[in-house]
């Protein structure tokens, strides 16, 4: 449970401070005999802020929980 809620905790930052996750793809619009044309497309997945927010609450909680032992 400790890895997970650390695994939160960092999601939960970087979706705050970031506001989503970008990324870049080469894409070929023409391509004929020695002519080729390509674009970089720039995409953006927003992350809403209450979603960071919730898995950064959700990380601390698991890490200060009280561990349940078996009897």
């Amino acid at each position: 449970m400790k890895m997970l809620g650390i695994a939160l905790v960092i999601l939960g930052i970087v979706a705050l401070v970031y506001g989503g996750f970008g990324y870049s793809r080469n894409r070929t619009l023409i391509d004929v005999g020695g002519v080729k044309a390509t674009t970089t497309e720039h995409r953006t997945i927003p992350v809403a802020p209450i979603t960071g927010a919730i898995a950064l609450v959700g990380g601390i909680l698991l890490l200060v929980s009280p561990r349940w032992r078996r009897s």
